[in-house]
């Protein structure tokens, strides 16, 4: 029977020297997923990869599976990763999951962007075909536990993002950021959120991508308060901007200090603030020791969030007690499958029979009948078994529900009442598989 699993390393179990170790590309990750998946004893699998952690989320038949799933991030990572790597397994890889789509895992708690993050991790998995009812009824009732946390407490209220966080030390530092000049350089998501931010104050806002047309698509949504400007450009943009955010998908560090050095002369001893959201980074390390410019990296913004984290500790609690109540509410409804499996007998004997009837109606009929008409026979089969079976089988459900001995009495006398008791028991679980969640919702 496949359990949840959870393998991986965040901002709290490693530096990002670390975690960019194991960064997995956009254009690399279903391979990865089909990879994961192709392992004995792994059914699903999700992999959830941000500036902030890289996991790997698979349901898994036994531990042989689940250290299989783990060597995908250990072989990528190198020795390197060994020491950092974090897992979790059945009711604690729920738990994770939970308060990581909540963001009670995040390194700004209360901050929004994640489970929009979790929902794309989600939905990028079904496209992959790796996702199935485990992982389905897991994600489903992790998001639903997210929109309650941020409904019911206040922990969002004052909560900020990687790029708001980033927003609140250049303000540290210039002041009001109203007619400097600012460079955000790559159209991310978290990039984006500091343009709209930047335009919103009165910056001098200016876009640089490798796609030109992204940058100009970008300007246009910010109704022509920025500038859209080509990625040859960026040296140049380097010796007029007062800030650079950067936030690219490039593999290797694109501020180098053969960059920066020559636009450092040309700036005249004005000082250059970087900062740079990307995992890998953006700015090379050896960058920071030149004279004239401060540049932070997604862990430095740790020390500006920390300010914000005392506020939001009660709401917090309240999130880890609503947490702690919908975990206890999926546990119980998985218990109550996995408790009562001659459901899954149940509907299978009733699908089975509805088959073979219409079938034999079918045959009777001829082949003058319409493709419409013959589906049509076989839907009203379905439907007919699907209306006899809700009252049993919500039955059965509520009996899971109330605990293992009332589960097994009214299994047996389900079994007893329909012929099931000489099929012997089986631990498919039964068709309840929530219907998928609004895709439009999870994309961002």
């Amino acid at each position: 029977m496949a359990e949840l699993f959870c393998v991986g390393l965040s901002h709290k179990s490693a530096p990002i020297e670390v975690r960019e170790k194991v960064a997995v590309p956009e254009e690399e990750q279903a391979a990865l997923l089909h990879q994961v998946t192709s392992i004995p004893g792994v059914s699903e699998a999700m992999l959830l990869s941000t500036c902030n952690r890289v996991e790997l989320f698979a349901a898994v038949a036994g531990p042989e599976a689940a250290d299989a799933v783990g060597a995908q991030l250990r072989d990528k990572g190198g020795p390197v990763v060994l020491g950092h790597l974090k897992q979790h397994q059945g009711e604690a890889a729920v738990v994770h999951l939970f308060r990581v789509a909540s963001s009670l895992d995040s390194m700004v708690v209360g901050e929004p962007q994640i489970l929009g993050q979790v929902k794309d991790a989600f939905s990028n998995s079904v496209a992959a075909g790796t996702v199935g009812g485990e992982l389905t009824r897991a994600c489903e009732a992790a998001f639903a536990a997210a929109k309650r946390v941020r409904t019911e407490t206040g922990i969002g209220a004052a909560a900020v993002s990687m790029a708001s966080a980033a927003l609140e030390l250049a303000r540290k530092i210039f002041g009001n950021l109203g007619g400097r000049t600012v460079l955000v350089v790559g159209v991310g998501p978290m990039s984006e959120i500091c343009a709209r931010h930047l335009a919103t104050e009165g910056a001098n806002v200016r876009v640089a991508n490798r796609t030109l047309a992204r940058a100009e698509a970008l300007v246009k949504e910010l109704g022509g308060k920025a500038e859209a400007r080509p990625f040859t450009d960026v040296a140049k943009l380097l010796t007029e901007a007062d800030v650079v955010v950067t936030s690219t998908a490039a593999p290797r560090p694109i501020f180098n200090v053969e960059l920066v050095q020559p636009a450092l002369k040309a700036r005249k001893g004005r000082p250059l603030f970087l900062v740079d959201l990307a995992v890998p980074r953006d700015v090379d390390p050896a960058v920071h020791q030149l004279d004239g410019v401060f540049a932070y990296n997604v862990d430095d913004l740790e020390r500006v969030v920390a300010e914000n984290l005392a506020a939001r500790s009660s709401e917090a609690a309240r999130a880890e007690v609503l947490i702690a109540e919908e975990v206890a509410r999926f546990i119980r409804s998985k218990t109550a499958r996995d408790a009562v499996p001659i459901l899954g007998q149940l509907r299978r004997r009733a699908d089975s029979i509805a088959l073979a009837e219409a079938e034999k109606t079918l045959a009777v009929l001829g082949d003058g009948l319409s493709q419409r008409h013959r589906q049509s026979v076989e839907a009203m089969a379905k439907a007919i078994v699907n209306k006899l079976l809700h009252a049993p089988t919500a039955r059965l459900r509520t009996a899971g529900e109330a605990g293992p001995e009332e589960a097994a009495r009214v299994a047996a006398a389900a079994a007893e009442l329909f012929g099931l008791a000489d099929e012997g028991s089986d631990d498919d679980a039964p068709d309840v598989t929530p219907s998928p969640i609004n895709r439009a919702e999870g994309q961002k």
